[in-house]
């Protein structure tokens, strides 16, 4: 590449880097991104896109299953493990070729290789685009990978990370799931659908430990209704390999172990920031539990480097990457953005029945010595559930009692992942009840059960 100089420069073309990229160029600012390997990263070539084209098409399944209950007929009804994964390769492909022309609609550089910074204001990259390049702000965006606990550690072949898991060539009879935040309950949802027997080791008391603990119970009895296996204040201890399955030791925490034999295991236990080979120890960038600490704006200690998404600490979600590399870029540029508020940020699993969520759970907010009021409504109260045959989940509200503030939000049912956003736009903007009882919902829609929500924590709930 002739053009070595830039205002700019990213590390990493993950959901935080490229969309960095974008606002970067949007500025005015001659910007280059570095990418080893994808543009899109993990989450949209490795994670949040394929995984829900792979959830799509178990969720068809499902409905096809149960063609009778909506009036329909639907017979021999089957699958194509290869055509459902080749489906999801298909969708990751495609977007990953959007971020390519955006790249260049942008005119953004994009080098292929693996960087390094030597000091503030240069890098050298190995690879395709090897060189030395020179930026006056160095942002980096590595991500993160799938976390690797001592005894467990992953072959690919009979113990899978989430990559293994996206493109398996068969459905196995029996899979063990270690750990059950998002990604290890997405997949065990999805395997669960197309066939598979399943089992979720937990080594806390509570299945998605950030959720709020009565969604949490709520999903634990609707996954084990629909067969899935949940051991929690559980954790595997050891795994034997076999020629094609795999011996668990699996410890109750009480004294009691037991072997099970499956016939693969998911190892979903966390990801890691990719903090390594970057220079950054050398030049004395502070690092803290694994990820690179930096302030409300993406500033390191270190001046002229920066740090955005998962490999800047938690919740290590895209959504947050992106939002943290816009305010890192004006930041830069003088814009004077708002700080990253972390409580305001939700977080989605794509399971069966769906999970959102945003800013404290009713626990958090005892812990904070909060005087709040708490509503519910279920969907079984809903017109459009019903109609929908969705009548499974319930929404949750709970409100400051002294300023009405909305303070949380957590849901659990269909589609809630789509409703989520309302509440979100509430809190950022410090809506109290009053507008939000005072707000005309549609009818007939899952929104409404947001309405009911909040009324009933005011006493004023309508349709229960």
């Amino acid at each position: 590449m002739a053009e070595t100089n830039f205002d700019v420069l990213i590390i990493g073309g993950g959901p935080g880097g490229y969309v960095a990229g974008i606002r970067s160029a949007q500025l005015g600012f001659k910007t280059a991104v570095v990418e080893r390997a994808h543009l899109g990263g993990i989450c949209l070539n490795w994670g949040c896109i394929p995984t829900k084209a792979l959830l799509r098409s178990a969720e068809i399944y499902h409905y096809m299953q149960h063609a009778k209950d909506y009036g329909l007929s639907a017979s021999n009804v089957s699958f194509d493990a290869a055509a459902v994964v080749a489906r999801s390769r298909a969708v990751a492909k495609q977007l990953n070729g959007g971020v390519g022309f955006l790249m260049k609609k942008n005119k953004i550089a994009v080098i292929d290789g693996e960087a390094k910074i030597a000091k503030p204001g240069t890098v050298t990259v190995t690879g395709k685009g090897a060189g030395t390049y020179q930026a006056k702000h160095i942002i980096v965006a590595t991500g993160a990978r799938p976390r690797v606990l001592p005894g467990i550690e992953p072959d690919k072949k009979l113990i899978w990370t989430y990559f293994e898991a996206m493109v398996p060539s068969s459905m196995p009879k029996s899979l063990l799931v270690i750990g059950s935040g998002a990604i290890g309950i997405e997949f065990a949802s999805f395997f669960r659908t197309m066939g598979s027997e399943v089992t979720v080791v937990e080594v806390l008391p509570q299945i998605l430990p950030v959720e709020d603990e009565e969604v949490a119970a709520f999903a634990r009895k609707r996954f084990e209704k629909q067969g899935i296996k949940i051991l929690t204040g559980t954790k595997v201890t050891k795994l034997d390999k076999k020629s094609n399955s795999v011996i668990a030791t699996i410890d109750d925490g009480k004294g009691k172990a037991q072997t099970i034999e499956y016939e693969r295991v998911i190892s979903a236990v966390g990801v890691a920031g990719n903090i390594e080979n970057l220079g950054l120890e050398a030049l004395g960038v502070k690092i803290d539990r694994g990820t690179i600490v930096t302030d409300s704006y993406g500033k390191t200690n270190v001046a002229g480097i920066y740090a955005i998404g998962d490999v800047a600490g938690p919740p290590m979600l895209a959504h947050k990457a992106e939002h943290e590399g816009v305010i890192c870029v004006e930041a830069i540029k003088g814009l004077k953005p708002h700080p990253m508020e972390k409580n305001r940020i939700p977080g989605c699993t794509y399971c069966h029945p769906q999970i959102a969520s945003v800013g404290l759970t009713e626990k958090r907010a005892k812990e904070e010595k909060r005087e709040i009021r708490v509503g519910r409504f279920p969907f079984m109260g809903n017109g459009k559930a019903i109609a929908l045959g969705e009548t499974e989940g319930f929404v949750k509200t709970i409100f400051d009692k002294k300023t009405g503030e909305l303070i949380g939000a957590h849901m659990i049912g269909a589609e809630v992942t789509e409703l989520i956003q309302g509440f979100v736009i509430a809190m950022n903007c410090e809506t109290t009840e009053e507008e939000l009882i005072h707000a005309v919902f549609p009818h007939p829609t899952l929104s409404e059960m947001m309405h009911e929500s909040v009324m009933d924590a005011y006493g004023r709930v309508i349709h229960v």
